[in-house]
């Protein structure tokens, strides 16, 4: 691995990852919140001076102009250190409102990477950190890196290796001949979504900042909420338009930006893993509805708007709630906890395991079953229209061995440490697929993390990290070979 590369690539995403500080000092000037102007300008200034320092300090660095020949291990490395990193600078911020380091980190780290659990017990802070704190959720949901790729002439070309180190998937899914391009789009639909989730939003009596706050957790997959009691108490039509939103944040962009340039909503239904989002979708919709209609005597229409509600906030990974549901019987909870593992599809805003790699994992089994049947056969296994070649089946299965390990270890230590189980189950659970809230009153819909040991947060912002770069970048950094600087 070249050091020069490197911390070329690191410096310049941090440079511009510091420029985004400008946005909630601006908030700061139109509410008149003076003193939020400090820790927002301390921040932005640190990470432009680390960037200028890493040029001067590393031989070589300034003299790059060009980093077209970026190996994947390189890439690999930058975005995990741009995303730890970024987490710690986002923190900065909550110092000076009184967080202590480790709950300003897991806050940051929360919404950088789209997550929406929070250590919040009260909601008496400034708009300019509510707007920080759906600001980060939303640039964490489409990704940093593939902001920058979109917009820097630097990463026209290298951007590839960057582009799939940060939301890499079971296939390598692109659309236009430059990754550039591909970012641009990706961003286009993105950014499009959320002004038109803000618009619906205002159009239907949510104030500006709130509707600005909650599209961009809804489109980014994330659930931060300027409210202490999320969603819960607005309108039905608001409560319709959040449940649109959160169910596309878990639709592929890739398709969806197809769907838009042709204008044709069949589109989306042409695709296998978005039929099966769907499908779950409605069907543990109604499975939902019906088993709050049975057991707590719900009326038709709280039944249907709260579970298709929360199935949408969880499948999509979005963590808003417009219920109670720590509340519900076993049987609703259940069936939320089954939403909660199957995720959402790839190249999405989305966390979890993802409904493609399911998809996978069942007809491999599907397929092994067949070969004891009929030994001599030759199968193919198929995604849509394309045969899924032995490497991405062979790198499927390994994803899911690793994220179920990684689930059983922090899940063992948390609940170890906090005397929980289902504190440790869930809470798991719902930080590496990035979900949010989990089950139960401590950090339940309406509950906090505040509350867990310092050790439990740390470990719980790992698996955030974990999650949200979809464990390879993590992995590889363990790698020996990796770590032969030159």
């Amino acid at each position: 691995m070249r050091l020069t590369y490197l911390a070329y690539t690191f410096s310049l995403a941090m440079m511009y990852f510091g420029i985004v500080f400008i946005l909630p000092i601006l908030v700061a000037l139109v509410y008149q919140e003076y003193s939020s102007i400090v820790p927002f300008l301390i921040s932005a200034l640190s990470l432009i001076i680390l960037s200028f320092a890493l040029k001067k300090i590393i031989k070589g660095v300034s003299k790059i102009d060009s980093i077209n020949d970026i190996r994947k291990s390189e890439g690999l490395c930058t975005v995990t250190f741009c995303w730890i990193f970024a987490g710690l600078f986002a923190s900065v911020p909550y110092l000076f409102y009184g967080f202590s380091p480790v709950n300003a980190f897991f806050e940051a780290t929360s919404g950088i990477t789209a997550t929406g659990a929070t250590i919040l017990t009260n909601f008496n802070y400034p708009h300019t950190l509510f707007f920080w704190r759906a600001l980060t959720q939303w640039l964490g949901g489409m990704g940093i890196i593939v902001l920058f790729i979109a917009i820097l002439p630097q990463f026209a070309i290298a951007g590839r290796q960057l582009f799939f180190a940060e939301a890499p998937g079971p296939t390598e899914d692109k659309f236009t001949p430059r990754i550039k391009n591909t970012a641009s789009s990706l961003w286009k639909v993105y950014f499009g979504m959320t002004i038109l989730a803000i618009l619906l939003l205002i159009g239907n009596g949510m104030g500006m900042f709130e509707a600005i706050c909650h599209a961009f957790s809804a489109v980014s997959g994330g659930g931060f909420s300027p409210n202490a009691n999320s969603i819960i108490g607005y309108s039905n039509s608001i409560m319709w338009i959040l449940c649109l939103f959160m169910f596309f944040a878990g639709v592929s962009y890739n398709l969806q930006f197809n769907m838009w340039s042709k204008l044709n909503p069949i589109v989306l239904f042409k695709n296998e893993e978005f039929k099966v989002y769907f499908g779950l979708f409605a069907i543990l919709g109604l499975f939902l509805a019906s088993s709050l209609f049975v057991h707590l005597n719900y009326d038709f229409t709280q039944s249907t708007i709260h579970s298709f509600f929360q199935i949408a906030s969880v499948m999509s990974t979005s963590g808003f709630c417009s219920v109670d549901f720590a509340e519900w019987d076993y049987m609703s909870k259940s069936i939320l906890f089954v939403a909660m593992l199957v995720g959402s599809c790839a190249s999405s805003a989305g966390g979890g395991i993802k409904i493609v790699r399911w998809m996978l994992i069942f007809k491999i089994m599907k397929t092994e079953l067949s070969k004891i049947l009929h030994p001599k056969a030759v199968f193919n296994i198929k995604i849509g229209k394309y045969s899924v070649s032995k490497e991405v089946l062979y790198q499927t299965l390994m994803f899911v061995f690793f994220y179920i390990a990684i689930v059983i270890i922090s899940a063992l230590i948390v609940s170890v440490t906090e005397e929980n189980t289902l504190v440790g189950i869930t809470g798991t659970i719902s930080s590496v697929g990035n979900i949010g809230p989990g089950l139960g009153h401590i950090i339940g819909p309406l509950g906090s993390y505040n509350g867990l040991k310092s050790l439990s947060k740390l470990i719980l912002s790992l698996d955030m990290y974990i999650g949200r770069l979809e464990l390879i970048p993590f992995l590889v950094l363990f790698q020996k070979e990796l770590w032969k600087i030159k």
